[in-house]
């Protein structure tokens, strides 16, 4: 009787950590169909999502500016983490979004409402930290240019 109990128990924790793929789409075969997969994701916000595209525009001048600039690696960094905070935001908000609109069809809900405004929320909360930080990197060496001239 213990076996059959032994047997039983091994077997559920079996199916709790392994995934249940029956009601995946599309499950990647290796690692770089995956890394596929991840690209569409990138590439269809940036096809689709107007706002995604001006993240990227601005990452784009942001760089260039610490180029031009010759800003230390550790305010590039900083840059460079920024950046992708905001873009990786942007996605995440893409997503729900979709979820949101899968679920919800045509209709209203209040429900969805929220979803979708924080979601917006919290990438508006992302480009303005991105903001403030940039500005506190960049401003004094545009005042140092300033200055100088």
């Amino acid at each position: 009787m213990s076996k059959q109990v032994t047997q039983s128990v091994s077997s559920d924790t079996k199916a709790q950590t392994q995934p249940q793929r029956e009601l995946a789409w599309q499950v990647a075969p290796n690692l770089l169909v995956s890394f596929k997969y991840a690209w569409q994701g990138v590439r269809y916000a940036f096809i689709s999502q107007r706002n995604f595209r001006i993240h990227v525009f601005v990452a784009i001048l942001t760089f260039s500016l610490g180029l031009i600039f010759q800003i230390t690696a550790t305010e590039m960094a900083i840059i460079s983490l920024i950046v992708a905070m905001v873009l990786v935001l942007e996605l995440l908000n893409t997503a729900i979004e979709s979820v949101v609109d899968l679920t919800i069809k045509h209709t209203y809900h209040e429900l969805a409402k929220i979803a979708k405004d924080c979601a917006a929320g919290a990438v508006l909360i992302s480009a303005l930290t991105a903001c403030l930080i940039a500005g506190y990197i960049f401003l004094p060496y545009i005042l140092q240019l300033t200055i100088v001239n």
